[in-house]
């Protein structure tokens, strides 16, 4: 970071919106956190304790859930701040350096955690008879931890750059969390250059994901309609519906602010609300409501009998 920097306090404008409803948006986003926090450690929980979900899907199922539990924490308490107080708004340069940081890297893992998961259906659809070999334990931890370590290097990328510009002047961020468009808008430097770096680094890491997810699911159809029984089919494409749901509600908003020439501050703080506030909540909700060998498990975690099932 330049040692030029003078800013040492920005605001967050938070979210668009009238402020007669601020009491209402507080209190349907603080629900929809708690959710959200409650949703994915109950799904941390029911595969940790029930042996019959300890597959690689669930392996990575559970690294997704304590993504977004972590991914709407990084912005929704901030965001609620700004609802009930004109100067719960305030965060400090390092916080918003730390808030910036820890947004791209749960994004970004999360969206290599997708395309991971994309191929691990492929796997398990396309090649089911060596599927547990080509899918060990091994592989799977070191897939999990390069999804990690991927994202970190991808989120200190886009924080180095953002930052090391000189803040000297205004101190307004037209958003409801530190992200690097609207921090860019900020700096007493020409941004040209750093700009096109993340429009390009954004633009390759995300769209380069959604094309390999695309394509793994063009081959797991092709193979779903080579299974003959309709059973089965109907199986194969239950298995892959919750996850193509998802990725969708995840890339689509996502690439719609990141990738296009001109940002508009009021159209992509409510887009936002989308990929950071509804996405980490449809986590639980679809892979629970779609999900039958979930449904049972949290049916026998609540009644107490998923630790005799074995009896």
């Amino acid at each position: 970071m330049s040692n030029g920097t003078l800013v040492t306090t920005f605001f967050l404008s938070g979210i668009p919106h009238a402020p007669a409803l601020d009491t209402m948006l507080f209190v349907i986003f603080l629900v929809i956190y708690i959710l959200t926090v409650l949703g994915n450690f109950l799904i941390l929980m029911v595969i940790r304790v029930d042996s019959h979900l300890h597959t690689p899907m669930y392996y990575f199922l559970t690294n997704l859930s304590f993504i977004d539990m972590w991914f709407s924490t990084v912005t929704v308490p901030k965001m609620l701040m700004t609802l009930v107080s004109p100067e719960g708004g305030a965060i400090s340069f390092y916080s918003c350096v730390a808030q910036l940081y820890s947004f791209h890297f749960l994004g970004s893992t999360e969206c290599f955690l997708y395309t991971v998961m994309s191929y691990d259906r492929y796997l398990a659809i396309s090649y089911p008879l060596r599927y547990s070999s080509l899918m060990s334990g091994r592989v799977c931890a070191l897939l999990a931890a390069g999804t990690w370590l991927t994202g970190s290097l991808h989120s200190a990328v886009q924080t180095t750059l953002t930052f090391r510009l000189p803040y000297c002047g205004p101190n307004q961020i037209q958003h409801y969390f530190c992200d690097a468009p609207p921090i860019l808008k900020l700096a007493c430097a020409d941004t040209s250059a750093n700009e096109m770096v993340i429009f390009v680094n954004i633009g390759v890491v995300a769209s380069g994901c959604f094309m390999l997810i695309v394509l793994s699911y063009v081959s797991i159809v092709c193979s779903i309609l080579r299974i003959r029984t309709s059973e089965g089919r109907h199986r194969a494409f239950q298995t892959c519906a919750s996850h193509c749901i998802v990725v969708l509600c995840f890339f689509g908003p996502g690439l719609f602010i990141y990738l296009r020439p001109d940002s508009r501050d009021a159209v992509d703080g409510v887009v936002a609300v989308f990929y950071t506030v509804l996405t980490p909540l449809l986590n639980p909700v679809v892979y629970t409501l779609r999900n039958k060998e979930v449904k049972k498990a949290l049916l026998k975690l609540k009644y107490g009998s998923v630790f005799t099932r074995d009896k």
